[in-house]
């Protein structure tokens, strides 16, 4: 961990002019939350932030005596809501799930840069405690108490964007399907295509992400390269692939916004069932059922092998954070 002391506040002690010729860090974290009425752990029922009734922790590090939101650096090449993960298991001894995205800070640390990525975690049991994580005790605490007890004002403002959340009621992680090659060198029926040896590549690094939310189903568009794509997640977690023709692209004649408005009414109803889910479809798809899903016109682009976790509210899309 490194001392926050000297930065008390997002963006204190820039340089002039910008410039900053230290390596800066990269730091991932959360807001972990249970509801106030269960101890041990969330069930996943209607308790959330924006009914007030959740408990969110915090720790207790000696070596600069304060109290802050679980989170920790990112090893080399880790994807930073696998870093945020795995921090608040290490430090808060919390398995938790994540469901939206908050506000990312910025400040100096010991005269570097240091950028810390916060997700709203859902806690859902206990384990992962790591002694050597500097972290002597683990509160659980009501928002408005944690604001007051927070040493620093970028953790008091990561709390405040998470106090104004609705109750998530449903995630659905959807990514588009790893590389495949190029149609045109593929001589069979384009549903047939399947992925090359970097789409491979890219669906085993997909596999540990998709299972952060811990998925109950995994639905896959029909095509073979999407099947593929959710394979490595399947052999983790243990659970079958579900082929939904919702989530296809465009049939000869059928028009993008018909498929669109398709796969947008499939994934809001996967949202709404209140279980989390793992969804590949393609990328004809993506953009425009991200769109009617929003109400807004937006950069949903989704590159091979990328994708969205997706929160939802009373069946409507709350967020859409890119992976």
């Amino acid at each position: 961990m490194l001392d926050e002391r000297d930065a008390p506040g997002p963006g204190r002690g820039r340089p002039a002019g910008g410039h900053d010729p230290a390596p800066s860090i990269r730091a991932a974290g959360g807001v972990v939350w249970r509801p106030a009425d269960r101890p041990d752990q969330a069930s996943g029922g209607p308790a959330g932030p924006g009914d007030g009734g959740v408990l969110v922790c915090l720790v207790h590090r000696p070596r600069y005596n304060d109290w802050s939101l679980p989170k920790g650096k990112l090893e080399p090449g880790e994807h930073p809501l696998l870093a945020a993960v795995r921090e608040v298991a290490e430090e808060a001894d919390v398995r938790a799930v994540p469901q939206v995205r908050l506000p990312s800070v910025g400040y100096r640390s010991e005269g570097h840069a240091k950028t810390v990525d916060y997700w709203s975690m859902r806690a859902v049991g206990t384990g992962g405690f790591q002694p050597g994580t500097e972290v002597d005790e683990v509160r659980w605490l009501g928002v408005d108490e944690a604001v007051r007890l927070v040493s620093y004002p970028h953790d008091a403002e990561v709390l405040a964007a998470f106090a104004a959340l609705p109750t998530v009621t449903g995630t659905v992680t959807l990514v588009r399907h790893a590389h495949a090659g190029k149609r045109a060198t593929w001589s069979g029926p384009d549903t047939g295509r399947p992925l090359d040896a970097e789409g491979w590549t890219q669906a085993h690094a997909l596999a540990p992400l998709l299972a952060l939310v811990r998925p109950a189903r995994l639905l896959s568009a029909s095509a073979r390269r999407c099947v593929q794509t959710l394979d490595p997640a399947a052999a983790l977690l243990d659970l079958p692939i579900e082929v939904d023709g919702d989530l296809d692209e465009p049939r000869p004649g059928q028009q993008p916004d018909e498929c669109a408005l398709a796969a947008a009414a499939r994934l809001a109803a996967l949202g709404a069932a209140g279980e989390p889910v793992g969804v590949c479809s393609q990328g004809k798809v993506i953009p425009g059922a991200l769109a009617r899903l929003s109400g807004r016109q937006g950069d949903f682009s989704t590159p091979k092998g990328g994708g969205w976790l997706l929160a939802f509210a009373d069946g409507h899309l709350l967020a859409a954070d890119r992976l």
